[in-house]
């Protein structure tokens, strides 16, 4: 059975027919399928799934990405890679099931896997947490990373959570320290990292993971500091607000490739990822292959420095700084404004102008 978003009403009756068409002894009697109706049908549906979906608002967007038939991390793992070995366990305290981890083979090369899973149906959500990653599940990521960079074996992430496990037992567990550290181990590997969010980027949770030399989105994937419905009761008190919320937030693909916050968006076929996965399989393979061999001709150094480089001129398109060609120093650069003031020359100026000054109040 198909699910539909609320704005997809339309679309669903059009469907409903174009079976009832193809089907014709579901009806009363008897009678022939009349094909010239099924394609003017068809063309109808076509024109009004392109009407819709090219004009999305970012909280259409959002649903699309939260939708339940939407491809998962698991479909991809099993589909574009070969030779999966599931990993478990971070050597501390347990498994994490809502991330799955492990080495596998993309064509022919080795690669590290990553992917947070929610899961297909109401049993598997539930003991994948809805993709939502406990401490343990940062500690499992960050111990295979650290493994693939010893053995300088690439890492491909799928990101797709709401956010990190907010619950008791995992604050108990340090899980704003296994973010932090799962950010910090990667900005620090040598080997070339790829995130790709397909659904929803959401919070730390994501960055975490999505720390990447390259940061691909799905079309109607989502990414974003927190949800919409979050923001709207944080701003206004009103989760209902969630519309305004997800326009101030910019978190569709469009435009965090505008702020370059990421580095590529995949096209999703006509009415979203879940309408034709093979598609969906097609395009991401197509762009996984792309990146990696961009990264061939680079040393461990210059990967890791395009990757420190790629995150720090993040938002300073408009700042003090006239160049940001090189910015894996980290060093603060001085504009002319405090070379003038550093001059000792211009540092006695002010000294007697400061006395001087002083001089005619007392006088006065």
């Amino acid at each position: 059975m198909k699910n539909y978003l609320n704005f997809e009403n339309e679309i669903k009756n059009l469907e409903n027919e174009i079976e009832k068409l193809k089907d014709p002894y579901n009806q009363e009697g008897l009678s022939e399928v009349d094909t010239q109706k099924i394609s003017s049908t068809q063309a109808e549906l076509d024109e009004k799934l392109k009407n819709i979906y090219s004009n999305l608002d970012p909280w259409q967007t959002t649903m699309v990405a939260r939708h339940e038939d939407r491809p998962k991390s698991k479909f991809f793992i099993d589909n574009l890679f070969e030779d999966f070995i599931s990993l478990s366990g971070d050597r501390h305290y347990g498994e994490d099931k809502s991330v799955l981890t492990g080495f596998a083979k993309f064509k022919g090369n080795s690669v590290l896997v990553i992917g947070q899973e929610k899961g297909e149906d109401l049993d598997s959500r539930i003991e994948r947490n809805f993709g939502m990653m406990r401490p343990e599940g940062y500690r499992k990521t960050i111990r295979l990373m650290n493994l693939a960079n010893k053995f300088n074996i690439p890492i491909i992430s799928f990101i797709d959570t709401p956010g990190a496990y907010p619950g008791v037992g995992a604050e108990e567990r340090g899980q704003a320290e296994a973010i932090a550290k799962s950010i910090e181990c990667c900005m620090e590997l040598k080997v070339p990292t790829i995130a790709i969010i397909i659904g929803e980027g959401g919070s730390g949770g994501a960055i975490a993971l999505a720390s990447s030399n390259k940061v691909i989105m799905f079309e109607n994937a989502i990414y974003s500091v927190i949800s919409p419905e979050g923001c709207a009761t944080i701003l206004w008190r009103d989760p209902k607000k969630m519309l305004d919320a997800a326009k101030a937030m910019k978190l569709s693909a469009k435009d965090l490739l505008k702020l370059k916050v990421i580095d590529e968006i995949i096209p999703e076929p006509l009415g979203g990822a879940h309408r034709d996965r093979d598609t969906m399989l097609e395009n991401l393979k197509t762009s996984i292959t792309q990146n990696l061999d961009y990264f061939k001709g680079l040393s461990p150094e210059e990967i890791a420095n395009e990757r420190k480089n790629k995150f720090l001129k993040i938002g300073r398109n408009d700042g003090f700084i006239s160049t940001t060609e090189d910015l894996s120093s980290l060093t603060v650069k001085k504009n002319k404004f405090e070379s003038i003031l550093k001059s000792k020359k211009i540092q006695i100026g002010i000294g007697i102008s400061v006395i001087l000054l002083g001089l005619i109040f007392l006088l006065i």
